[in-house]
């Protein structure tokens, strides 16, 4: 397989030139370093954007024919499996907190439920959480929110099927290293059914989508928002770090750099200590703004309802804030992206579906919790209202409605949402370009540098920019994803049926106490 794609030396050498363009771009003389880094990247995230947000006309109303075949896969995988995304949700609880399934010595794996579920959680709940909703409600007004939610809701049932073929087709290597995810479903999955040759070029299209929405999404979007969080806080426009993104760039990525190199363990130990805290922290602090506009929160539950079917207001009427919503909550819970069977798929357990069961808790802490959370906080202090401001700008003026030092409070909660998400992408891209490579440590290496170079050109771009890329690489993935997931419905459907039926037969116990 390795030899359809150029080596790895060949790919430092095209990522070396690339670079070299971008610093070698003629500019104005007053240009900023910022500055030609933005004039090169620019025009190809455009390019890309225009081609997969290629759109058909609803009502007058341009939609993307992409946002429609994510949202078209969460409703076909909640009504195949009878809303499992509700009747799930106990036992899902259950099972991360060891009541069932729980792992012997001899179990394959190396993490448990509750690691994964929180690898998995750090690499959605990010700054699309924050920058995201601002960036929807300010484009689709508070009505978008309620799509959100239910786009929050339907993504759940998805990311069950995505969870459970994750950790099904799983691949144990000698040294106990596990590659799982929508590269290895694809091939094995769709060669079980005997279309080993489409299984093949899917998984392969995916993996190398994977490592290039490492690099947008999963890296240049956080640290672009965690820069202007940084600059918010410390000045605006007078801050003194005002057009030095690279600076702060290179701090995140000595940072990033120092998980990465440990690999899963080392990923799931510091996610599992960083996404309690900063969702504790951000959480707080949101309650904090709602309770001081207690009064506002009615109205702003209106606004939500109202504008959610209200054809006036908002450019595109009810379809622009249906498509502003649904776009930005699949770019915050990525359902039916594939991402998260990545992580899902190391955990130590004999049933497959009981991580299904775990992954469909991601979109409701990340979409139905944490992105509402934040719209209303927008909402009630109308931060979306106000000129000249956009992605985390919106929040961080909803937050300084509390107090000025309030600021710094979110800025801790980017910095960490940032991290978490950068580190896990940065796993999630090793993973497929060892899918690609074999297990070359030269591949890798080569991959978590260039990881770490595009954490510098992130936070030097402009947001338009980076947003139109980010989204691009990210939701083309979907793709060969879903329709892997359409074929294989009938696989996670036996294996639920025969969870269930062990479960009734009394062949799946509760742990006891000290278990």
């Amino acid at each position: 397989m390795s030899s359809n794609f150029p080596s790895p030396g060949r790919l430092a050498v095209c990522l070396s030139f690339l670079t070299a363009t971008a610093l070698a771009t003629p500019a104005a003389p007053e240009a900023s370093f910022d500055a030609r880094i933005n004039s090169v990247v620019s025009p190809v995230s455009s390019f890309l954007s225009d081609v997969v947000f290629a759109s058909v006309p609803v009502a007058g109303v341009p939609v993307p024919l992409i946002v429609m075949w994510l949202l078209l896969a969460a409703v076909v995988c909640t009504v195949s499996f009878r809303f499992v995304n509700l009747t799930g949700f106990w036992h899902a609880i259950q099972i991360v907190r060891g009541r069932f399934d729980t792992p012997g010595a001899d179990t394959p794996g190396t993490i448990t439920h509750f690691q994964a579920l929180s690898t998995a959680v750090s690499g959605t709940v990010g700054l699309g959480n924050i920058a995201g909703v601002a960036v929807a409600i300010s484009l689709g007004g508070p009505g978008a929110t309620f799509w959100m939610i239910l786009a929050g809701l339907l993504g759940m049932s998805t990311k069950f099927v995505e969870c459970t073929l994750g950790v099904k087709y799983r691949q144990i290597q000698p040294d106990g290293r596990v590659d799982g995810g929508p590269m290895f479903y694809l091939r094995d999955g769709l060669a079980e059914l005997g279309r080993a040759g489409l299984g093949r070029v899917m998984a392969s299209v995916f993996a190398v989508c994977m490592v290039f929405a490492s690099l947008g999404g999963g890296n240049m979007f956080q640290s672009n928002q965690a820069f202007q969080q940084l600059v918010n806080a410390t000045g605006g426009a007078a801050s003194p770090l005002a057009g030095n993104g690279w600076l702060a760039g290179l701090v995140l990525a000595a940072l990033v750099g120092a998980v990465i190199l440990g690999g899963i363990r080392s990923i799931a130990n510091v996610t599992g200590k960083l996404v309690p805290v900063m969702a504790v922290l951000y959480v707080g602090s949101v309650i904090v703004i709602l309770i001081t506009n207690a009064g506002a929160i009615p109205a702003a539950f209106n606004a939500i309802w109202q504008g959610a079917f209200s054809p006036q207001g908002v450019t595109g009427g009810v379809i622009g804030v249906m498509i502003q919503g649904i776009r930005r909550a699949t770019f915050s819970n990525e359902a039916g992206i594939g991402t998260a069977s990545i992580a899902h798929s190391p955990v130590k357990t004999q049933r497959p579906v009981t991580e299904g069961f775990v992954g469909l808790l991601e979109p409701f802490i990340d979409t139905v919790v944490i992105c509402t959370m934040t719209a209303l906080a927008i909402v009630v202090t109308g931060a979306y209202t106000r000129a000249g401001l956009d992605g985390v700008g919106i929040t961080d003026t909803a937050f300084r409605s509390v107090a000025p030092w309030f600021s710094w409070l979110l800025t801790v909660a980017v910095l960490m949402f940032a991290y978490s998400t950068m580190i896990s992408y940065a796993y999630y891209g090793t993973r497929a370009v060892r899918y690609l490579f074999g297990p070359s440590e030269v591949a890798t290496n080569i991959f978590k540098g260039v990881f770490l170079l595009f954490i510098v050109i992130g936070a030097s771009m402009d947001l338009g920019a980076v947003i139109d890329l980010s989204d691009a690489m990210l939701f083309i993935m979907s793709v060969p994803n879903i329709i892997g997931l359409y074929l294989m419905l009938p696989v996670v459907k036996r294996e639920l049926a025969n969870y269930r039926a062990d479960l009734q037969a009394g062949r799946v116990q509760p742990a006891t106490p000290g278990q």
